[in-house]
């Protein structure tokens, strides 16, 4: 389980957890938080009392004045979205600059990339992916073809305007030829991004050795994955996926270090399920349900504001993400969300197209659209769970829900979340987890 003074904070469906609200809460804890994958197509909203801050590609932790960040090698930064997001925090009193290095071998990512990730899912039509249009895929694909630029050049200008300018004399090929589009303006586009440069590149800086001066020292270092299981580039529901990898392991190549430096995986999911952009999803609740999830839960994305599909919790996908990740504690978000309902629904089981019973999330994409969710139904509550702050509160069937979750999939829940601030949270059980939880939650 690695360093037990570290800890690891992933998404255990696809993405739009609340991922941030729990990296928020726990960083106080924590004197060093690294991002180690995707970019800035994933959005982490964290509330501070009425303040509400919308992050993209800085840590979560940033909130948190005495806690440094880190962007590892697996990300891909947009570098004029990066400084447009440090100013933002810095209008809203959050200094970021002198807390925050990013390593000098993620990747860079151009405008020329963002004008192939639009002309690419355009040419998909009704096979699209559901991409934010940010430019990820195509940043990610330059990686795997060793042509990317990488942040050390942004602190080296000749060398920074002579690739920029080849790359995306090569993108705008690609745009005129493949996708027969108009090519984006060299010289604004190399502009941008030596004009961002000036400012990013005093933030370069190694991560790994950084990493193991924090644990080395005594240190614990919180480790803030982006995305979630569900959307792994290798095992979540391909290809509707992102570009990277969003399980634990890869921190540790994202970052540079071992292993045993990433500490125990926390996997935080619904009490229901969203999903944004295409792709299966097989409790997605088309009718008033639905609805009703989406408006009482605000179920619309930090990055894009698309409305996200939703649906009941998926016992079949979640098992999927706990095993997969090796998570060994879960958060429960939004349990609020389903205050007032009779009856929940769960899947406990997939039923196929001739009725073969599937325990496991198939490989194939196009099998997975066309199974049958099984559903158990479980009693709803009276009450309200908003706000609540100790297990014993809870509403006898609110309690009822967890412990049915916990029991089918096998790892205890060890945080509850009943609202979207940060006080609005317990911890739960007797877990090494849920201890280590509740000693961070009595300190604030």
């Amino acid at each position: 389980m690695g360093d037990q003074r570290s800890m690891m904070v992933i998404g255990g469906q696809w993405g739009d957890e609340g991922k941030g609200k729990v990296v928020d809460l726990l960083s106080r804890a924590f004197p060093a938080v690294v991002r180690y994958n995707g970019g800035h197509n994933a959005g982490h909203t964290v509330r501070v009392g009425e303040r509400k801050f919308a992050l993209h590609l800085v840590p979560s932790g940033i909130i948190h004045p005495e806690t440094r960040c880190y962007m590892g090698a697996g990300l891909v930064v947009d570098p004029t979205a990066l400084l447009t997001e440090i100013d933002r925090l810095r209008d809203e009193g959050i200094e970021v600059e002198e807390r925050l290095s990013l390593s000098p071998r993620a990747a860079i990512l151009l405008p020329t990339h963002r004008a192939l990730d639009l002309a690419r899912e355009g040419r998909r039509g009704e096979s699209k992916i559901g991409t934010t249009g940010r430019g990820i895929g195509p940043a990610y694909q330059d990686i795997a073809q060793r042509r990317c630029l990488r942040a050390w050049t942004l602190a080296s200008p000749a060398k920074l305007k002579e690739s920029a300018r080849r790359l995306m004399e090569q993108h705008n090929e690609e745009l005129v030829t493949l996708y027969g589009v108009e090519p984006v303006e060299l010289d604004a586009a190399v502009d941008e991004v030596m004009a961002a440069a000036q400012r990013l590149a005093p933030l370069i800086r190694e991560v790994g050795p950084e990493i193991r001066r924090h644990v080395d020292g005594g240190d614990s270092v919180l480790f803030e994955g982006a995305q979630g299981v569900l959307l792994d580039i290798n095992w979540g529901t391909y290809p509707f996926v992102t570009s990277s990898s969003c399980l634990p392991g890869f921190a540790a190549a994202s970052c540079g270090v071992g292993p045993g430096y990433l500490g125990p995986v926390l996997g935080v999911m619904k009490a229901y399920a969203t999903r944004v952009g295409s792709g299966p999803f097989p409790t997605e609740d088309f009718g008033p349900d639905g609805d009703g999830l989406r408006d009482r839960g605000a179920e619309y994305g930090t990055t894009t504001g698309r409305p996200r599909r939703c649906g009941w919790f998926d016992v079949v996908a979640a098992r999927h993400a706990v095993e997969t990740a090796g998570i060994d504690a879960l958060a429960l978000t939004k349990i609020d969300v389903l205050d007032g309902l009779k009856t929940l629904k769960v899947c406990v089981a997939y039923e196929g197209p001739g009725g073969e019973l599937v325990e496991t999330i198939p490989a194939d994409a196009e099998l997975l659209a066309e199974i049958t969710p099984r559903y158990v139904d479980i009693p709803g509550w009276e009450g309200a769970t908003e706000g609540l702050v100790s297990e014993e509160a809870l509403p006898e069937g609110a309690r009822a829900y967890l412990k049915f979750l916990e029991d089918r999939l096998g790892v205890p829940i060890a945080l509850v979340s009943t609202g979207p601030r940060r006080e609005e949270t317990m911890a739960r059980g007797r877990s090494p987890m849920a201890r280590r939880i509740s000693e961070i939650l009595s300190e604030a």
